[in-house]
């Protein structure tokens, strides 16, 4: 039995799940979301929590059981308190500014870099920390649009520029050694 699958999803105050066969649809203050999951795995509400269940010890019903509880338990979670991705904006006159509800990057091309945030996904900068936050509640979405933010200018390896998600080590390499005195 997976040690993940077999613990049940708590369902807070204010969420709504609805369950049709092997749908889910998870309504909250933050958003909503649908997912069709496999129909090898058992999907029941009980006591306002969600028991996930396999029928047999196939490899794919027990890869899919523990991945289902985990994607259940993250929807809810997103639909309730919602998710965010920390980007550290790093190096000489590299920045990063709000235009309404775009991201606006400068981080060394010749003109600035607009993102515009899909339907969901908000954007928040501060200047003095030089940090972006990819906020939302549908915890994939976050994490591509998180994604598609770093590889603007993802950071470079001899002096560490560029974009970051929050606490990532950089791996730094040596330059050149330069020419010895004759």
């Amino acid at each position: 039995m997976s040690r993940i699958g077999r613990l049940p999803v708590d369902i807070p105050t204010g969420v709504q799940v609805e369950l049709t066969g092997s749908k889910v649809h998870v309504k909250g203050p933050k958003g909503e979301l649908h997912r069709e999951f496999s129909k090898l795995i058992d999907i029941k509400m009980e006591d306002n929590q969600l028991k996930i269940a396999r029928a047999s010890d196939n490899p794919e019903e027990r890869a899919l059981h523990g991945t289902t509880r985990a994607v259940l338990a993250n929807m809810i979670h997103g639909v309730s308190k919602g998710f965010q991705v920390v980007l550290e904006v790093e190096g000489v006159g590299y920045r990063a500014e709000m235009e309404g509800k775009n991201l606006a990057l400068f981080v060394g091309y010749s003109h600035p870099v607009k993102i515009e945030p899909p339907a969901g996904i908000s954007f928040e900068t501060d200047a003095k920390t030089r940090q972006i936050k990819v906020l939302g509640f549908d915890k994939e979405l976050v994490g591509q649009v998180a994604a598609n933010v770093r590889s603007v200018r993802p950071p470079e390896p001899y002096h560490g520029k560029g974009l970051r998600y929050l606490g990532e080590k950089v791996r730094r390499k040596a330059g050149k050694a330069g020419k010895g005195a004759k």
